[in-house]
């Protein structure tokens, strides 16, 4: 075999490899750990010995959905006296703030913060203003399950400073399958990765803090990422409570989720660089190495299977190997596949999921690559806008 097969050929296997480890073998491998791993579901605490909690709830623009929000809030299974509901609007130009002053009589507490400064930001000071023992963070556009709040304070332990919940995406007329086949893997994930000590991510929607634990983030991090992996770089542990759920509808469409993901993206990678002591494994341990499967791994897995796929194309051609044929044909397949779903979703069409996962799939490392663009040229994102916008 000539030098240029060689190179190749391990070009091939190990860009495949990597993103096959990505995708399927790290959870399996952590769904393997975790059965000999002891489970913590935590325990019912009676009304007097739950902790005050500060539920925060971020805002901007978001007319359509808080009060909603508010009523969903007031409405938790949990005790009035020890429960105090405070939104914070960052800058919001529409009717958000005077919806929010309605319900100043059922003290639920308004907090405007001018010079549209961003989430993180906005939690910072909101943080060093409330009084809860516990801080619950949430998005205006979620709806918790009344019970959510006493599962998450009940997965505190000495050990734990910072819970994150299970975010739950209602089913409509338009609902993105491909989003919704993520979202259900992530659980999956942050589920075994829970049990083998800590999670690595948290999501907006749903998550906890021990007031004494919070540490105040960089405007231009990521706060839901940004603050499990600050608790972890401190010693604490970040659980995951599966039967604390929120609810939020999935996107209408593939395109109106591409520039959140986008966003997202990109924070996140800057958000990694700040935080990356993390992946040091002889500090750190196994958490390095869930972090940087998933992150670094699989945010560069779009990189991965274009070198798989050009390498396959390259041999292919080279040999005229059956194998690598059927390699290409797959990548052609369903490179067309997501193109059949993009063009009927801007027709407004019904999309088959035979369509309509590639097309998220695609969109989704599209996303991924113009984020780890953002990154490596020195630009994020620091505010945000309703999905609406």
């Amino acid at each position: 075999m000539t030098p240029l097969r060689v190179g190749l050929l391990a070009a091939f296997v190990t860009s495949l490899s990597l993103a096959s480890f990505a995708y399927v073998l790290y959870p399996a491998l952590l769904h393997v750990l975790a059965r000999f791993a002891p489970s913590n579901e935590g325990q019912a605490l009676s009304d007097d010995d739950l902790p005050a909690v500060s539920l925060i709830i971020a805002a901007y623009n978001e007319e359509a959905v808080i009060a909603d929000k508010i009523e969903n809030s007031l409405a938790l299974d949990y005790p009035a006296e020890k429960l105090d509901v405070v939104v914070f609007s960052d800058a919001s130009s529409d009717r958000t703030d005077e919806i929010v002053r309605s319900y100043a009589d059922r003290s639920v507490e308004l907090e405007r913060i001018e010079g549209r400064v961003g989430k993180t930001e906005c939690q910072n000071r909101v943080a060093e203003r409330v009084g809860g023992e516990i801080l619950v963070f949430s998005d205006a556009n979620c709806m918790y399950d009344a019970d959510a709040i006493r599962r998450l304070v009940a997965r505190f332990d000495d050990d734990v400073g910072c819970v994150v919940g299970e975010l739950r995406h209602t089913r409509t007329e338009d609902d993105v399958e491909g989003e919704s086949l993520y979202w259900r893997y992530t659980r999956l994930v942050k589920r075994l990765e829970s049990r083998l000590g800590s999670v690595v991510k948290g999501n907006g929607a749903i998550y906890a803090v021990r007031r004494e634990d919070y540490v105040p983030l960089p405007a231009d991090a990521m706060s839901d990422f940004a603050e499990p992996l600050a608790v972890r770089e401190r010693g604490g542990r970040v659980a995951y409570a599966h039967d604390a759920v929120a609810r939020e509808r999935t996107a209408g469409s593939v395109e109106a989720e591409l520039s959140r993901k986008t966003r997202i993206a990109t924070r996140s990678w800057h958000t990694v660089a700040q935080h990356r002591g993390l992946l040091n494994p002889l500090q750190y341990g196994r958490y390095s190495l869930q972090l940087f499967t998933d992150t670094v791994l699989w945010w560069t897995t779009p990189l991965l299977f274009a070198v798989a796929f050009a390498s396959a194309t390259a041999l292919w051609v080279l040999t005229g190997s059956v194998v690598f044929g059927l390699v290409v044909a797959g990548f052609v397949a369903l490179l067309l596949a997501g193109l059949v779903g993009h063009v009927l979703n801007r027709q407004g069409s019904s999309v088959p999921s035979l369509f309509h996962v590639p097309h998220y799939f695609l969109v989704g490392n599209y996303s991924l690559l113009v984020g780890v663009w953002n990154f490596l040229r020195g630009h994020n994102v620091v505010t945000w806008n309703t999905a609406n916008e």
